[in-house]
């Protein structure tokens, strides 16, 4: 049974966090921790100085009451928010918090997902601890 475990949360209909979750609280132990991580990813500074300044703070304050709530629905569940690429902060988060199993939601692939990789994929290739893919 697994103490520390991850879910990404990516707020795209396609992502199934419920299915994510049932299988987080099935491995989970006694006394587990479960995070419900939020990746935002930096925009090119080219696109940045045409948004409203407070439209990323805005952004971000919706990923937090989200999450918030995902997290009250499960016993020891935390949430955070954090900036960078996804696959990579994923893994980093993960390693830096001694997680030991992301269950990580993924959509269905399609052909340029092999081509360009996915942040699900990136997560497989790269976390330092077990990963569970939910599609």
């Amino acid at each position: 049974m697994y103490k520390n475990i991850l879910i990404p949360v990516a707020f795209e209909e396609e992502r199934d966090v419920a299915g994510a979750m049932e299988v987080a609280a099935r491995l989970s132990g006694p006394d587990a921790h479960t995070t419900f991580l939020h990746v935002m990813e930096q925009l090119p500074v080219y696109a940045a100085e045409y948004m409203p300044a407070d439209m990323l703070a805005g952004t971000r304050s919706r990923a937090k009451e989200r999450l918030s709530d995902l997290a009250d629905k499960v016993p020891g569940g935390r949430m955070a928010v954090i900036d960078g690429p996804t696959g990579r902060s994923i893994t980093e988060w993960a390693s830096d918090n001694s997680a030991d199993l992301i269950v990580i939601p993924s959509h269905r692939p399609v052909f340029s997902d092999i081509l360009l990789g996915s942040t699900a994929a990136w997560v497989v290739r790269h976390a330092q601890c077990a990963v569970h893919v939910i599609r």
